[in-house]
C-alpha cells in the first residue's frame, strides 16, 4: 500500500496577494512529472528525485487560503508541493491543512472511523465478547490487495510459505489477473486467506504451463506460523 497512488485534500496558504488567473495558471503547471527534493524533516535521504501529479484541482479560495486535491505518486510531499508553487507565484506558500483521502484502493468514502469509534468496538468485543463492531470497523486485510493479482495454494503449502519460503509451481492451484516477471502478488489460501505477497517470478502463461520452477518469491509473509498444518520436511523443500 506504501507504493500504490495517493490523493489528498490541501489547504495551501499564501504569503501574498496573487489574482486568480495566475494561481490556477501556476498551480497547473504541476500536473505531470516533478522534481522534488524531500524537506528537511523527512524519513529519506534528501535528494533530487522525480514524482509524479496525476491531476492538481483548486477546489475553492478564501483570500489567501487555497483548497486543492491532488492526486499523486506515493512518496510525493505535498508540504514541498505547496512550498514550489509559492516560489513559482514569487509569493511564497506553505501547507497549512492536509487529509488524505485515498490510498491505493482505499479511500475514505467506503470505510471512516474515529478512535472513539475503534475503543467502543474493542471494549464491546474485550468485555462481552461481541464482535459485530469490530467487523464494522475494522475491515480483513485481504480488502487491502483486492487490486492485486493472486495465486491461490494448497493447503500443504501453506506452513511453508509463513516460514519465508518461496512459491514453485506444484504447490499452486490457480491464478486471477495477468502476472508479469516483477509484479506484486498476493498469495492466498483456497478459503481466500491472505498468506504472503510476493514477487513474480514467472508470467501467468508460464505459471499455468510450467510443471515445476519458482513462480513468486515470498516478500512479505501476513498469515502467522502455524495457522496451517506442516506438511514440508527439511530447511531446503520449497512450495
Amino acid at each position: 500500500m506504501l507504493k500504490e497512488d495517493k490523493e489528498y485534500v490541501v489547504v495551501m496558504r499564501l504569503h501574498g496577494d496573487v489574482d486568480d488567473e495566475k494561481l490556477r495558471r501556476v498551480v497547473s503547471m504541476f500536473k505531470g512529472p516533478i522534481y522534488q527534493r524531500p524537506p528537511l524533516r523527512s524519513a529519506v535521504k534528501r535528494s533530487i528525485r522525480v514524482r509524479r501529479i496525476y491531476d492538481i484541482k483548486i477546489w475553492e479560495r478564501d483570500g489567501r487560503n487555497v483548497l486543492m486535491q491532488v492526486w499523486c505518486e506515493a512518496g510525493t510531499y505535498i508540504r514541498k508541493l505547496c512550498h514550489d508553487i509559492g516560489e513559482i507565484l514569487g509569493v511564497g506558500a506553505h501547507m497549512q491543512e492536509l487529509r488524505r483521502i485515498r490510498s491505493g484502493s482505499l479511500n475514505e468514502d467506503e470505510h471512516r472511523a474515529t478512535l472513539h469509534d475503534a475503543v467502543d468496538a474493542f471494549f464491546f468485543w474485550k468485555e462481552h465478547g461481541l464482535e459485530e463492531p469490530l467487523r464494522q470497523y475494522f475491515i480483513p486485510v485481504e480488502y487491502a490487495v483486492r487490486h492485486l493479482p493472486k495465486i491461490y495454494v494448497r493447503d500443504t503449502a501453506v506452513d511453508a510459505l509463513c516460514h519465508g519460503a518461496p512459491l514453485t509451481v506444484p504447490g499452486i492451484v490457480r491464478v486471477e489477473g495477468g502476472i508479469k516477471v516483477g509484479d506484486y502478488v498476493a498469495i492466498m489460501t483456497l478459503k481466500g486467506e491472505l498468506v504472503a505477497l510476493g514477487k513474480a517470478k514467472m508470467r501467468t502463461e508460464q505459471i499455468l504451463s510450467a510443471r515445476r520452477g519458482v513462480a513468486a518469491k515470498t516478500d512479505l509473509v501476513v498469515m502467522e506460523p502455524g495457522t496451517y498444518p506442516r506438511a514440508w520436511k527439511g530447511s531446503q523443500h520449497r512450495f
